[in-house]
């Protein structure tokens, strides 16, 4: 079986690089995806979404203890089938700020990766709707295959809304929503859902392409290793439907993301020599930077109240609003941002404060998470042997910085700040956690090594820079391969300060614009 483009994950990057790519009726298209179309009706409902990881569309894999988080380790979420982690994750839509594409600017040395350049494919992307006033078309878009909602009073909580009033009234501007440029202030979050029903990249991009006679999607596929043969991969070894078989393609484009990627190319051979050859796999590429600069965003899970009247059910998703924040201040609205605090609609705790947090039931809490948003500390991954069984090693190194740590501790004074102001006098009960018995720095550290938990955005694995150790050049070419293309989260050099599922799109979008260049 040939195919021009051989397309490997049908995730959200992978959804959208078949729906460009395919849109050329001459190029032949072939997408390869480990999982099956997800049936479950629960998937779609976006106030379940913390409850669906790990079911059987979930990778589900696991970090290895971390010392910062006092020897947790973490569950790590990771779609598995067509649309990727847009089955799992909590649907909210961040483009990130200027200067986080400024950060991939100064990476790479290429302008394509600004914030200005990325914005019409960001616009191209969705179809947006909500918000104060017509659609301002210089950010945002109507036409594109996307569903991004921005909720309204009548869909928001009546506790997120007294939120976002009681940070205005500290002083912290309100912005009309996340995805003009500049994200520090109070907002909504803006979402996937359409309908009452999350909308994943598969149902948008690869769904209405799916009958292109140029585009196979094969799914149930496990894919072993690349066939490389000097500096060209000849084919991919899979197994499909019970029968081992070698794929061939012009060209292959990895969109397994952060994890996936880089696991493959090193079953492959490519990688850090070392690291290979203790996982028992022959080296033939050199690449020292495949596994690294692992990162992802902690949220602490959380500051939790007891409620003074009874909360109600959310309608969307559960954590309604995210109000991102400057060290410097409250009320700065420009320029990097340091810290998060985000309203959940519910008890909200991390498996190790699961006692300590009382038993509070829904409707009789609510919680206030809290986080880093550009942190510092990196880790990697790597195989533990030559096959797809054997479990990866995943070690994000989690606040191993005074940076990341003492940005969290900002993070936790922040949210105690809102939660205990007199603009949500109406719903606060008690501060169940931290509690009083928290005031120091250390108290507030050991709080945090046990309240912490993933924003499921791991990125950088296959990072993207100008200089020749990073393993992806800047248009996307995995060094030292002449047909591979690596385009998801792992290219990210540098987090974004929010989700990255708004910037993965972007950049599976700006690849398709440049591929035939």
């Amino acid at each position: 079986m040939g195919s021009d483009v051989l397309i490997i994950g049908a995730g959200s990057a992978g959804s959208v690089v078949a729906n460009r790519l395919s849109a050329d009726p001459s190029r032949r298209v072939t997408v390869l995806e480990a999982g099956t179309r997800v049936t479950d009706p629960e998937m779609r409902r976006p106030e379940l979404w913390p409850f669906i990881h790990g079911r059987s569309y979930d990778w589900a894999y696991r970090t290895t203890p971390q010392p910062g988080l006092g020897g947790r380790a973490l569950e790590w979420a990771r779609g598995r089938g067509p649309g990727g982690s847009s089955l799992v994750h909590a649907m909210a839509h961040m483009r990130g700020c200027r200067a986080d594409f400024d950060h991939w600017v100064e990476a790479t040395g290429d302008r394509r990766w600004s914030w200005e350049a990325l914005l019409p494919a960001f616009i191209r992307s969705e179809n947006f709707e909500g918000g104060a006033g017509p659609v301002d078309p210089v950010v945002h878009g109507t036409t594109g295959p996307l569903p991004v909602m921005l909720p309204g009073p009548g869909l928001s909580s009546p506790l997120v809304q007294d939120y976002l009033t009681a940070w205005e009234a500290l002083g912290v501007p309100r912005i009309p929503d996340h995805n003009g440029g500049e994200m520090l202030g109070a907002t909504p979050n803006s979402l996937t859902i359409r309908n009452g029903e999350r909308v994943t990249v598969s149902d948008v991009y690869l769904d209405p392409a799916a009958g292109r006679p140029n585009l196979s999607v094969l799914t149930g596929v496990t894919v072993h290793r690349l066939v490389i043969e000097g500096s060209r991969v000849t084919g991919v070894a899979i197994t499909r439907e019970g029968r081992d078989e070698v794929l061939h393609a012009d060209e292959v484009i990895l969109c397994g993301g952060s994890i996936g990627d880089p696991l493959l190319l090193m079953r492959s051979g490519i990688g850090d020599p070392t690291v290979l050859e203790e996982a028992g796999v022959r080296p033939l590429l050199e690449s020292r930077g495949v596994g690294a600069n692992l990162h992802d965003h902690l949220l602490g899970a959380g500051n939790l109240y007891s409620a003074a009247q009874p909360v109600p059910p959310s309608r969307l998703q559960l954590s309604e609003s995210m109000t991102y924040q400057s060290r410097l201040g409250l009320g700065e609205t420009a320029g990097t941002v340091d810290i998060v605090v985000g309203c959940v609609v519910g008890p909200s705790a991390s498996e190790a404060l699961t006692a300590e947090a009382g038993g509070i039931a829904p409707g009789e809490g609510w919680t206030l998470l809290f986080g880093v948003t550009n942190p510092t500390s990196r880790g990697a991954l790597r195989i533990s042997g030559p096959d797809i069984g054997d479990e990866p090693v995943i070690d994000p190194n989690y606040l191993d910085t005074e940076h990341d740590r003492s940005m969290f501790r900002l993070a936790l004074e922040r949210a105690r700040l809102v939660g205990g102001s007199a603009g949500l006098d109406g719903w606060r009960g008690e501060e169940v956690l931290p509690g009083a018995g928290v005031s120091t720095d250390a108290e507030a550290d050991a709080f945090i090594a046990k309240a912490a938990i993933t924003h499921h955005h791991p990125v950088g694995t296959l990072s993207m820079g100008a200089h020749d150790d990073a393993p992806v050049t800047p248009d996307l070419r995995l060094r030292g391969l002449d047909n591979v293309r690596v385009v998801d989260a792992s290219v990210i050099p540098s987090i974004t300060a929010g989700p990255v599922h708004a910037s993965v799109i972007a950049i599976a979008e700006t690849f398709a614009a440049f591929y035939d260049d």
